[in-house]
């Protein structure tokens, strides 16, 4: 049985130990005006700039240029960039204290909160300031809890669960009908299971019915649909369905690639694991067209350590650096359907921002090296 959270005391006290001890290490009151001074700024739209002032007026953005004002915060050897976003997190998996992955659904609701309070906060110090964590019902709350500013933490969108063609027996209707059900648990998306894993070659596990009954239904309510789908013939179901995005795609061919590309439905390769899985990546960067957004489908022992997947797309898969950094700021901004909002570092959007040591367009690596981290225009990590 599912149990949402109810810790809310637990994260409240966490909430306030972490949000104290940030202010501390910062050192400098937050106010409702923030300046920021930096050698480089990627804007997530592939724009660079350098020698830039970037002015914050109560979270959001109010001008990006040359200035000779004295800035809130200077930042030598440093690149700014928006607030990096993973399409792809499990926030709430953790090891246990044996080291064994945890059973969330029976472990103490206490060291739940505990625990899920640690991943957002090792996750926004690596510089994430969005996951979209599918799903579990203790993503609400925590979403909830972050929102509302008491616990410091990425912006959090939820499946809250997970629907596979088995529910309901099978039935389109059943899954028709299970997708207002979730919105009305507090869903932002809903996360289905169109095929099975790589060692059954991903076959096709819901039929081209079912995916239009879900997928269909989650349109009608204003709801993005991530599909888990390995093969291609599950891939171009998912696609011919209207689906909004799909994950790993190990066995895709060009040819649903392109489908993909002609559709606009956005392609998350996950994390890139075995050399299948690289030769899929390095063919989908040559279709012309395919939106590749980025996800790192971080567990137990990578939350923190999203960007790794990044480097490992430009290092090993050959994409292009800044390509690499536009599919993690206005490219994922733009698949959760708010790229009005975050993503891009201009007048009007919120004030996420990440600052690195050195230059990821020379040395991608140095995406490892965050040194400022603002969310929603309040400073979380100063280590310049």
């Amino acid at each position: 049985m599912n149990r949402p959270i109810v810790g809310t005391k637990v994260l409240l006290g966490i909430a306030l130990v972490g949000y104290l001890s940030a202010l501390q290490r910062e050192g400098v009151a937050q106010s409702s005006t923030v300046t920021i001074r930096a050698d480089r700024l990627l804007d997530g739209r592939g724009g660079i700039a350098r020698n830039v002032v970037i002015r914050i007026d109560d979270g959001h953005v109010s001008s990006v240029g040359p200035s000779s004002e004295r800035a809130t915060y200077t930042l030598s050897n440093v690149t700014l960039m928006p607030g990096w976003i993973d399409t792809h997190v499990h926030i709430y998996m953790y090891f246990d204290n044996d080291g064994r992955l945890a059973d969330w659904t029976i472990e103490p609701p206490a060291q739940v909160a505990l625990r899920s309070a640690e991943n957002v906060w090792v996750t926004l110090q690596a510089g994430f300031t969005t996951v979209q964590s599918v799903g579990s019902t203790s993503d609400v709350d925590l979403r909830s809890i972050i929102g509302r500013g008491f616990l410091p933490g990425p912006r959090v969108l939820t499946s809250v669960r997970r629907l596979g063609g088995q529910i309901g027996g099978g039935d389109p209707e059943y899954l028709r009908a299970w997708v207002p059900r979730a919105k009305g648990e507090g869903a932002d998306l809903i996360k289905l299971f169109a095929s099975a894993g790589p060692q059954e070659g991903g076959k096709q596990t819901m039929s081209a019915e079912q995916l239009q009954a879900a997928c269909g239904e989650a349109n009608a309510q204003g709801l993005r649909t991530l599909v888990h789908a390995l093969g291609a013939e599950a891939i171009e179901a998912a696609t011919l369905a209207g689906c909004t995005q799909i994950e790993h795609g190990n066995f895709a061919t060009d040819e649903v690639l392109r489908l993909m590309a002609d559709r606009g439905t956005y392609f998350d390769p996950g994390p890139i694991q075995t050399p299948a899985q690289l030769e899929t990546f390095q063919r989908a960067l040559k279709i012309a067209g395919l939106k590749i957004v980025f996800g790192s489908d971080a567990v137990a022992g990578t939350h923190g350590r999203n960007v790794e997947e990044a480097i490992v797309r430009v290092r090993d898969g050959g994409q292009n650096a800044m390509a690499a950094i536009v599919a993690m700021t206005s490219l994922s901004a733009e698949s959760l359907r708010m790229g009005e909002r975050i993503g891009t570092i201009a007048p009007g959007m919120e004030a996420d921002i990440v600052g690195v040591s050195g230059d990821p367009l020379t040395d991608i690596t140095a995406l490892r090296r965050v040194v400022f981290v603002m969310r929603g225009g309040r400073v979380y990590k100063n280590e310049h």
